[in-house]
């Protein structure tokens, strides 16, 4: 990592995240890194894995290129567009990687008013979860223009073993909320096998083992399927209420493009209903306990 027009790089949103991925930019970067959250044990954590704490967000700005991880649309629009944001202190050549599942129209809105700055943007939403975030071994879709992918590639690489770049602005977006919508519909489907081959007498323990062996074999049975079988699903992992969150912004860009997304719509009110139950803060692999209560209930 040779590039001498960076001597100070910044990291925004310290969740379960966005945590260990300043953790590890912190601990490989060879420039000062800059860690900022709303939450001082956050904030604490960052500075023992060998950040620097920033003060507020406007100390974050003096950055050459800040990373932004925040849990939705909402948030990036708070920090990037609200009063005394990052487009407010945008400067010429600085760069703003936005690693939030967000949206594609406030990727353009926060690149346009970057732009205005003579400042770059780049979306690179992280995908595989917790686990993956702390080893470093994230997958990082990336929609920038050529030159900014370019030169964020090597400070990505410091929290992710696969980088990608899928074009313009927005693309790797796009290829983000795709990513999820399949992974949230496998969960749901492995759910409803688990009722399924329960209900006609395979041993619980026993369902995802011998659908592990068949071509029903994916990552989301080995990440999401033991959670199933053991009833436990921890808080500490991407919660259902951002699954919900997710899908609602991929059947929103289904409904521009016209695209019928039967089978994400039914995933997404599965899902709705664990989050109007109190269970939303759980991880998505609950969602069979919409099936387990109907057994139950036989």
């Amino acid at each position: 990592m040779t590039d001498l027009s960076v001597d100070l790089v910044a990291f925004v949103g310290l969740g379960a995240m966005g945590g260990p991925m300043c953790a590890n930019l912190a601990g490989k970067s060879p420039v000062p890194v800059l860690a900022y959250d709303l939450n001082a044990d956050a904030v604490a954590s960052a500075v023992r894995a060998g950040a620097v704490g920033a003060e507020g967000l406007a100390a974050v700005t003096e950055a050459d290129i800040v990373f932004v991880c925040v849990p939705g649309e909402d948030e990036t629009r708070a920090v990037c567009l609200g009063p005394g944001g990052l487009c407010d202190h945008a400067r010429s050549g600085q760069v703003v990687v936005d690693c939030t599942t967000a949206t594609v129209a406030v990727n353009l809105d926060v690149a346009e008013a970057l732009t205005a700055k003579g400042a770059y943007f780049a979306d690179a939403p992280v995908a595989r979860g917790v686990p993956n975030a702390i080893e470093g071994t994230l997958s990082i879709t990336v929609g920038a223009e050529k030159e900014t992918f370019s030169r964020i590639t090597p400070w990505l690489e410091c929290m992710g073993s696969d980088v990608a770049y899928c074009g313009p602005v927005g693309t790797g977006t796009v290829m983000k909320l795709m990513n999820n919508m399949v992974l949230f519909e496998n969960v749901s489907a492995l759910a409803e096998a688990m009722a399924i081959a329960t209900r006609a007498g395979v041993d619980r323990d026993r369902v995802f083992e011998l659908l592990g062996q068949g071509s029903a074999d994916s990552f989301a049975l080995r990440r999401h399927g033991s959670f199933m079988t053991t009833g436990e699903y921890p808080a500490d992992r991407f919660p259902t209420t951002y699954s919900v969150k997710d899908l609602n912004y991929a059947l929103a860009l289904a409904d521009q493009l016209d695209v019928d997304a039967a089978g994400a719509r039914l995933v997404r009110d599965r899902f709705s209903e664990i989050v109007e139950r109190g269970l939303g803060h759980l991880y998505s692999p609950v969602v069979y306990e919409l099936f387990d209560e109907n057994e139950s209930n036989r």
